[in-house]
């Protein structure tokens, strides 16, 4: 049987990095967003300048889920100053679990956000937190079946569109 590998990695992965982010990111948010905004967003925040700055940073961490040897998806966790929002030290974030869409239904999401469950009670934190996009309903129930409650909802800027985001929030026992 198939077995899905989840391995730290680093800035020698950057392109893996960067071609799952562009092709989940597309595969998920295209069809609610005008090409231009997808464009200028996918080039922005998934350049390799950007990518590599975040594959350095101590305060974050990328895991690769790959079967076969084939990478399927990946997941940014942060800590400290690296976390978009919060900062809490008490806390750790889940700013990405990407998975390529022939992949959904696979457990790949699954064994990605348990590997931040792992990594959080080693670090004893509290508390993982994350923003989802409020209209991504399937992530959204993920999140909840894992423990996630809503504590707050903040804007995030999508070229000119502002979507609402919901933070969601889980203690880590």
């Amino acid at each position: 049987m198939d077995q899905i590998i989840i391995t730290k990695v680093g800035i020698a992965d950057l392109q893996t990095v960067q071609q799952i982010s562009k092709e989940t990111f597309f595969e998920t948010f295209a069809e609610a967003n005008t090409e231009a905004d997808m464009n200028k967003y996918l080039t922005e925040n998934f350049s390799e300048t950007k990518i590599a700055a975040e594959l350095s940073n101590p305060e974050s961490q990328f895991f690769v889920a790959s079967l076969n040897g084939n990478p399927v998806g990946y997941m940014k966790l942060n800590t400290g100053r690296a976390q978009t929002e919060l900062q809490d030290p008490t806390s750790l974030e889940i700013e990405r679990i990407y998975v390529k869409s022939t992949f959904h239904g696979q457990k790949v999401g699954q064994l990605l956000y348990n590997k931040a469950l792992e990594v959080a009670s080693a670090e004893q934190k509290a508390f993982i937190w994350l923003g989802v996009w409020e209209e991504n309903l399937k992530a959204i129930r993920f999140y909840e079946k894992n423990g996630f409650v809503a504590f707050d909802k903040h804007i995030f800027r999508f070229g000119d569109d502002e979507q609402v985001d919901v933070m969601m929030r889980r203690e880590v026992v």
